[in-house]
């Protein structure tokens, strides 16, 4: 039995799974008692490339946490390391490409939060 209030979703955050998107993700906030923004951890082994996707009316921003990617949104593409943060507007496709030695880790965050409903595969 839980006597946690409403606004306290206790940990600890469920394990990493592996996505058909060819990336691990662990879901550390997405709950219907947060609708409005979702925050995952994602991890891309070396060279690999996510799936091309769009997520619909969700706006996904990246923040940049290890390792080195090329990101492609909207068919334009930049490289990205730590520290940088990626915009990613609703309905536009993107994916990711790790393209250093080690795993490329970077926060997710959506706008509203994620649902699998609105993933897209344009690939």
């Amino acid at each position: 039995m839980h006597d946690d209030p409403a606004w306290l979703l206790p940990g600890p955050f469920p394990p990493e799974f592996a996505t058909e998107e060819r990336c691990f993700i662990v879901e550390e906030l997405n709950d219907p008692a947060c609708p409005g923004t979702s925050l995952a951890r994602a991890r891309v082994a070396p060279g690999v490339t996510t799936r091309l996707h769009l997520l619909r009316g969700t706006i996904e921003c990246y923040v940049i946490r290890e390792g080195r990617g090329r990101v492609e949104v909207g068919g334009a593409a930049r490289d990205v390391g730590p520290g940088d943060r990626v915009v990613i507007p609703a309905d536009t496709p993107q994916r990711i490409t790790n393209i250093g030695a080690g795993d490329l880790v970077f926060h997710c965050l959506c706008a509203p939060r994620f649902l699998p409903e609105n993933y897209v595969d344009v690939e």
